[in-house]
């Protein structure tokens, strides 16, 4: 009997217990229902609770648990102090500031619309404890604006993936390879290492087109990418390999035979551009209105539009005339000289007696001197005498050397059997697209 009387006692009590629970949670889940469809001030209480739910966020590696936080985009023409005057940051303290980051981050650096975020107190002041600015995708620069004044320039983590897309051309290169998931970039990329074995404005719908490149990705989101390692292009049923290989001096690509794709010089010093007026002994002049000599190759392109060099040189020329308007010529060796005319302005540095590299950009777009609009004036010179650059024949860059031909090969046979794993919609059964493939990096 006194069993039973300590076993229902016991009933009674779990019973109550679940009573108590289940009106408790019922009251609670009203309270949060009135709080969606009343707001927060009719149930004071319950916002306390959730508060206490969630954990403030960590900002920048920031605890925010006693820190409003504001994020926003820095307007042209505004200054570090017109920013944090706002949150009761003096102009002798900026002026403090930007003497202790000038070795970090110069604050003259800040620029219009890229984002900033500022972490202030909890109080009716708002004064700013932290200023963090973002210079670029990678980088982000932390203001401590407590006592200390310190700045901290803070570089994110960086993957590199391979990643591998592949398609078909239905119009043009551009549109295809985008569609399938390319960008502009590599595009110009892979114009630039078949440009001397295929033309590439005779591209058929039909071809195919395979691609294993790296991926920079920071925080899940693309911000550029990487080596484009190994291409394949079916034009016409033939099937051409580039594939990437280091001699010594850099990236070289080659086809399955050993045979460099590139020549000593670049195709074109545009990258994948329009041909709006050839070489010509005798073209009426858009300017001039008379026929003369055309000895040189116009490349349409809008304004600013980055020109490179087509090879190794040295600068013997950079300058503005009437005609020319801004130019850049270049020597390559004994045998070759290049020009380039109607820039809108000189790259960084690009001045006589200057060594430049293949590929680098000695210019932008224009159209000055006698042009009508923004276009490339291209000429090229062989043995002192002008040519027509898109027909003189250009000797081929180094192929494979013998000791390196059994390094080669093993690399070749792998990267065959790569893209014939690799289907049409990009998919491969190797799972190759989401591979990493270097370690992340702080670069």
């Amino acid at each position: 009997m006194l069993r039973r009387s300590k076993g229902l006692a016991i009933l009674i009590a779990v019973s109550l217990f679940l009573f108590v629970a289940a009106a408790y949670t019922l009251n609670f889940s009203t309270e949060k229902l009135l709080a969606q469809e009343m707001g927060e001030t009719l149930v004071p209480e319950l916002a306390k609770k959730e508060e206490k739910r969630k954990p403030a966020p960590v900002v920048y590696g920031i605890p925010t648990d006693s820190l409003a936080i504001v994020e926003g985009s820095v307007k042209r023409g505004e200054s570090l102090s017109e920013l944090l005057s706002q949150y009761n940051i003096t102009a002798p303290t900026v002026y403090e500031l930007a003497k202790r980051s000038k070795d970090v981050f110069n604050v003259r650096r800040i620029a219009a619309n890229r984002d900033y975020t500022v972490l202030h107190a909890l109080d009716s002041a708002r004064t700013a404890q932290y200023f963090i600015y973002e210079p670029n995708q990678v980088e982000y620069v932390v203001y401590d604006l407590r006592d200390s004044l310190n700045v901290t320039l803070v570089q994110r983590k960086v993957e590199v993936l391979e990643r591998t897309i592949a398609g078909e051309i239905e119009s043009s290169l551009f549109e295809s390879m985008v569609e399938a998931g390319g960008s502009p970039q590599l595009v110009n990329k892979f114009a630039d290492i078949y440009a001397w074995r295929l033309n590439l404005n005779r591209i058929q719908p039909g071809d195919q087109f395979k691609l294993i490149y790296e991926e920079k990705v920071v925080n899940g989101e693309t911000i550029g990418y990487g080596e484009l390692k190994a291409a394949f292009f079916e034009h016409s049923g033939e099937p051409i390999y580039a594939i990437g290989f280091d001699q010594g001096n850099g990236t070289t690509y080659y086809d399955q035979e050993g045979k460099s794709l590139k020549r000593a010089f670049l195709k074109e010093p545009l990258e994948y551009t329009r041909i709006s007026s050839r070489y010509s002994k005798r073209r009426f002049h858009p300017v001039q209105k008379r026929y003369k000599a055309h000895l040189g190759t116009d490349f349409a392109a809008p304004r600013g539009t980055p020109i490179r060099t087509v090879g190794d040189g040295v600068v013997l020329d950079a300058r503005y005339t009437r005609g020319n308007g801004y130019f850049v010529k270049i020597r390559h060796n004994k045998t070759y000289t290049t020009q380039y005319l109607h820039m809108s302005k000189f790259a960084r540095g690009i001045r006589r007696g200057v060594h430049v590299k293949q590929g680098q950009t000695i210019g932008y777009v224009g159209s000055t001197g006698l042009a009508t609009g923004p276009h490339l004036c291209y000429r090229f010179w062989k043995n002192g005498r002008q040519v027509d650059a898109l027909k003189v024949k250009l000797p081929a860059a180094e192929p494979i050397r013998k000791e390196q031909e059994a390094t080669f090969t093993a690399l070749k046979e792998q990267t065959v059997k790569r893209m014939e794993a690799i289907n049409l919609s990009g998919k491969q059964e190797e799972l190759l697209a989401n591979r990493r493939t270097k370690q992340p990096s702080d670069a």
